[in-house]
């Protein structure tokens, strides 16, 4: 199999060359090669190389490029050319893992380096001249779009329990819908939920994040509740409606807050403030029963379209959507100026909200003069 030159390879070009010319081998690895390989974008570029990250570091510069020690425990050490980052992380394997963080040792074999890698479609590497190089059959499970993991699924999680939620995403995302999951891995995940209970709040956000950006999260989502892993994630969480939800959506662009929204469930996962705050304004104005032109009013036309597309899919009935742009626009005409001094106190602030009430149910349309008249 040969991976055709193409423009995203270049970055690379020189630091393979760097560490080749030093009687070093460079691969590309992972997501890259996955990627091109099934004609997607690259936006990430790794390289594998036997070389330590001392000697990488010193090629690199020798040829000129400047060089990040981002992760020198880990053996990775990042490469910027033309103003690309490009990771080398020297071939590792395994000493010990404690199901979040794994203890590693520098290794020279590919195979051994593939060895300790997720799923079977990342453990694919490449030259800079296009060979590919596949240890361990990935490419059988890549053109069947069939995410497996490498070797033993139990002993693959119990490494890092993170990579059950990789899981769901990398099917969400590459995975062939009516396949289906694995079954070998899904009951691997199913059997090892407990240990999400051991990784960061910030991760599983993170992960859930990314799931639930797939242009079509809701098969992997419904599997993830069926093994329990959804309940350990987010419990009380009911992902019964997000097809219907992403079926609604169109053309919409992927949005997960909106989905999380849909699910309800209560866990911290330690979302910005922003999208923690905009997350509990969908949820509650979804299951309130203000009216979509109102939610435009007070919160802007893109939250009141979420929140009524949430609504529509939890009750099955198509969203309301007209005229949330101009309800969006529209401005209060009655000021407390103008109802003092007859009012002030509790009775002026009932009075306002007794006329805005009016107007709202007026479709916006009553004037100031209609409003006091």
């Amino acid at each position: 199999m040969i991976l055709p030159a193409a423009p995203w390879m270049d970055p690379a070009r020189p630091v393979a060359a760097a560490l080749e010319d030093a009687g070093h081998c460079a691969l590309l690895v992972g997501g890259c090669v996955r990627n091109a390989l099934m004609g997607r974008a690259v936006t990430d570029l790794d390289l594998a190389t036997d070389a330590h990250p001392g000697t990488v570091i010193a090629r690199a510069e020798v040829a000129g490029l400047k060089v990040v020690p981002t992760g020198l425990a880990h053996g990775t050490v990042t490469v910027i050319t033309g103003g690309t980052p490009v990771e080398v992380t020297t071939f590792r394997r395994d000493v010990a893992t404690d199901g979040r963080h794994a203890t590693v040792a520098f290794a020279q074999d590919v195979a051994e380096d593939a060895a300790r890698r997720d799923f079977t479609m990342n453990a694919l590497y490449a030259d800079l001249r296009g060979r590919v190089i596949d240890p361990l059959g990935g490419m059988d499970d890549l053109r069947a779009r069939h995410v497996r993991f490498v070797g033993d699924p139990d002993r693959r999680i119990a490494e890092d329990y993170l990579r059950i939620l990789r899981f769901f995403r990398f099917h969400a995302i590459y995975g062939d819908a009516d396949a289906g999951l694995d079954a070998e891995g899904l009951a691997a995940c199913a059997s090892g939920a407990e240990g999400l209970a051991r990784l960061s709040r910030e991760r599983v956000g993170a992960e859930m994040g990314k799931l639930l950006s797939a242009a079509d999260p809701a098969p992997a989502v419904a599997a993830m509740a069926q093994a329990g892993v959804l309940a350990r994630v987010l419990p009380g969480a009911d992902a019964t409606a997000l097809p219907v939800l992403v079926h609604l959506e169109g053309d919409l662009p992927p949005d997960p807050i909106r989905r999380l929204a849909l699910l309800g469930g209560e866990a911290d996962l330690r979302l910005s403030k922003a999208d923690a705050t905009r997350l509990t304004r969908i949820a509650a104005a979804a299951r309130d029963g203000t009216a979509p032109p109102e939610l435009a009013y007070r919160h802007g036309a893109a939250l009141a379209r979420d929140a009524a597309l949430v609504r529509a899919a939890l009750i099955g009935t198509p969203p309301a959507l007209d005229g949330l742009a101009e309800a969006a626009a529209a401005r209060f005409p009655v000021t407390a100026a103008d109802l003092m001094p007859a009012l002030k106190g509790p009775a002026l602030g009932h009075r306002l909200r007794e006329l805005e009430a009016r107007w709202i149910a007026s479709g916006f349309r009553l004037t100031k003069d209609q409003l006091l008249g």
